[in-house]
């Protein structure tokens, strides 16, 4: 059940994904964050979220002996992307907190 909701995520995800940068382009997807304070607050957001998820990421690799730098490097480049395909090849996708 839990891999069947991440990989639901990931697909909505990719979907909307290649929406976007079919619609608006690579720098377009960046652009609408520096339009306006509300653009450049929820672009911040998201990017004081990933780094959160980066450390959980980091700590949780390590602790279940994963190399982290893979992933790591999927979240910097692809964003959510990287986090939701570590849940999807991790062998408990959710892991106990």
């Amino acid at each position: 059940m839990q891999r069947a909701v991440i990989l639901f995520t990931l697909i909505f995800f990719a979907a909307l994904t290649a929406a976007a940068l079919w619609h608006d382009g690579y720098l377009g997807i960046f652009a609408t964050a520096w339009q306006s304070f509300a653009g450049a607050q929820v672009f911040a957001d998201l990017v004081i979220a990933l780094v959160l998820v980066l450390i959980w990421l980091w700590h949780d690799a390590r602790k279940i002996g994963r190399n982290p730098w893979p992933w790591l490097i999927a979240t910097l480049a692809l964003g959510g992307f990287g986090p939701l395909l570590y849940l999807l090849t991790r062998r408990s996708a959710i892991p106990a907190l």
